[in-house]
């Protein structure tokens, strides 16, 4: 149907490229300066020397090994002698902490300790995110920011302890009495102030 096919496109004929002649004459002095090589190395691998072919593979394999080994130990060794630097535990500053358990010691101080409990936990969370976003995600939960590993052990328990006595009060809806916001403050001072406990 000529309205909606077209003739066959005839396809111009492949015209090879032009190599010049010096470039010829070297590969033909290559291959006759190569030819005796590829002769052994066909005798070599052929089934006339197969033993001869073994002690030749396992001979690679054993050079191939003794060049990883010579570059790999010493960048061990070096790895080994470097002295490792290690981050600080994560704290808040001291009058960061000063300053949020005087808030909330403010708080309870009125009776309102759910809201002191909660004040801590919200406080903590907005700390370690201006201190370190990437341990957090905008959906972390406190119980997510408290089994984090790379916070120091008291800060996991403080976060435990202050998460537990808030979800009590806001999930469940059981007030909170005096002893319950000294839990969750002790545990918060525990390592907050842990340094300013110790010197005292």
């Amino acid at each position: 149907m000529g309205d909606i096919q077209f003739a066959p496109i005839v396809p111009k004929p492949v015209v090879p490229p032009h190599v010049p002649e010096w470039l010829l004459a070297i590969g033909r002095f290559l291959g006759r300066l190569l030819a005796p090589v590829g002769r052994v190395l066909h005798d070599l691998f052929a089934l006339r020397a197969p033993g001869l072919q073994t002690v030749l593979i396992a001979l690679a394999v054993l050079g191939l090994a003794w060049i990883g080994w010579s570059v790999a130990l010493p960048l061990w060794r070096n790895r080994r002698s470097r002295p490792r630097l290690t981050e600080p535990e994560w704290t808040p500053g001291r009058d960061t902490a000063l300053a949020l358990l005087e808030d909330a010691d403010r708080l309870a101080a009125a009776g309102h300790f759910a809201e002191a409990a909660h004040l801590l936990l919200q406080r903590s969370v907005g700390h370690i995110a201006a201190a370190r976003p990437e341990w957090l995600a905008p959906s972390s939960t406190a119980r997510e920011i408290g089994a984090i590993r790379a916070l120091p052990q008291r800060a996991r328990h403080a976060f435990a302890t202050i998460a537990r006595e808030v979800e009590r009060s806001r999930f469940a809806q059981a007030s909170l009495a005096q002893a319950d916001w000294q839990r969750a403050r002790d545990a918060y001072a525990d390592f907050a102030l842990a340094d300013l406990r110790a010197a005292s």
